[in-house]
């Protein structure tokens, strides 16, 4: 170096110089991030063929493609972008009408596994009106956790249940799920006219638009909906023996019978769903007669399936149906033994109720309920795919406003063309 720097001026521009080279060895070695190899986005199952009975343009043969599969991955992604996230999921941002706008509803979603149906469930009921609380099960891994937690934090209007449940089938547990959601939703600043419960394996049938006009009916207008029944003699032995919950695993008898229902209550039996009023959720969680219900009811049998039903037929609470039986078209489902009514399930049985196949997608659209039960991805993620594709193009097709680009969910042969179908359509 002394011999190369005879004067400060010539040391200083040597160095100069190897600090340039440097850097552009650097440079060249890394290429800058716009340029780094983009992961692939996955490719999609295609619509099964029979599914274009179900969508518009099947005489001109149009062919359907899902847009994109990207729900997990987006979510598990570590630089989660709540600002496009809406969008690049395709969730509608808007509320398509004034009508819906003036109607808010309140969804309570019970999950523990697969993070797909429950975005694509999300998804398909989400309005910005609306207010959604998810509850997870408390014995669900912490990778799923994480993933729903991050889901929430993208939208304003869904929240996570402030207090979750390991939940058993069958016991205490499902109820007091419901119940910590509805305790967190009562304190939204969205003032919902009507609560109502899904599980993870379900789906809408009805848009949002035909939920809110359904509520609005001169049946239900300021009425609760419980479907069913006083306790028939073959349910009885729920709530007159006492059973023990093993959280997270299995109810089982004890063989010691349980002293009557507080009050003098008659006890009814019917669905675990619901759709009731924001009065009666309040009756719910203030009254006494609710609270001693809920207490007694603690070592039954699926007390989610009497303790709504029960309430609702009692005169003082708000919205009650004293005289309803099983009105109410809340949940689409195939009971193994009701194939007289239903012709069999095309998917097969699980807990004696079908997991639907593709073809069962003609009775469940025909049978015009709020919701369907039961759906998987693994065994028949067709049916899931078909129902996604038509549900959303009906609520498109009845919106009041301009139909934007991201709200598809599939792409046909000729999207432009069904673009413009759709956006001059609403009403």
């Amino acid at each position: 170096m002394p011999l190369l720097c005879q004067t400060k001026h010539r040391c200083l521009l040597l160095c100069l110089g190897l600090s340039v080279l440097v850097y552009l060895a650097i440079y060249v070695k890394t290429p800058p991030p716009e340029s780094q190899p983009q992961e692939e986005t996955p490719s999609c199952r295609p619509l099964s063929p029979q599914c274009g009975a179900f969508l518009p343009g099947r005489e001109d043969g149009v062919q359907w493609h899902r847009r994109d599969c990207q729900e997990e991955r987006l979510i598990l992604n570590s630089h989660l972008n709540c600002s496009s996230l809406p969008s690049d999921l395709h969730f509608i941002t808007q509320p398509l009408s004034r009508e819906e706008e003036d109607y808010p509803l309140a969804f309570i979603v019970t999950v523990h596994k697969e993070l797909e149906l429950l975005v694509r469930l999300l998804r398909a009921i989400y309005m910005p009106q609306n207010v959604y609380c998810i509850h997870v099960d408390a014995k669900a891994p912490m990778e799923y956790q994480r993933a729903v937690d991050k889901l929430v934090s993208c939208f304003p209007n869904v929240l996570r249940s402030s207090r979750s449940e390991r939940v058993t089938y069958a016991g205490f547990s499902r109820l007091q799920a419901d119940l910590n959601c509805m305790k967190d939703l009562v304190f939204s600043k969205i003032r919902w006219k009507k609560v109502v419960n899904m599980c993870g394996q379900d789906f809408p049938v009805n848009s949002n638009l035909e939920l809110v006009r359904y509520m609005k009916s001169k049946l239900w207008r300021n009425r609760n909906m419980t479907p069913g029944t006083k306790q028939p003699p073959t349910m009885r032995h729920r709530t007159e023996l006492q059973h023990r919950e093993f959280k997270g695993s299995h109810v089982a008898k004890t063989g010691r019978k349980k002293g009557p229902p507080p009050h003098h209550l008659q006890m009814y039996f019917g669905t675990a769903y619901y759709a009731l009023t924001r009065d009666f959720v309040d009756f719910v969680l203030k009254s006494q007669i609710a609270s001693d219900l809920l207490e007694w009811s603690k070592d039954t049998f699926s007390p989610d399936e009497h303790y709504w039903v029960t309430l609702n037929h009692i005169q003082e609470a708000p919205g009650s149906y004293v005289n309803g039986s099983w009105e109410g078209s809340i949940r689409a489902l195939k009971w193994r033994d009701q194939e007289n009514q239903h012709k069999g399930c095309k998917g097969h049985y699980v807990r004696d109720i079908c997991v639907y196949g593709m073809d069962d997608l003609p009775w469940i659209i025909n049978s015009n309920s709020m919701f369907a039960n039961k759906f998987e991805s693994a065994t028949f993620p067709e049916a899931l795919d078909c129902l996604e594709q038509w549900h959303r193009l009906k609520a498109l097709r009845q919106a009041a406003v301009p139909v934007r680009r991201s709200w598809l969910l599939g792409v046909p042969t000729n999207a432009t063309t069904l673009y413009v179908n759709i956006s001059s359509s609403g009403g």
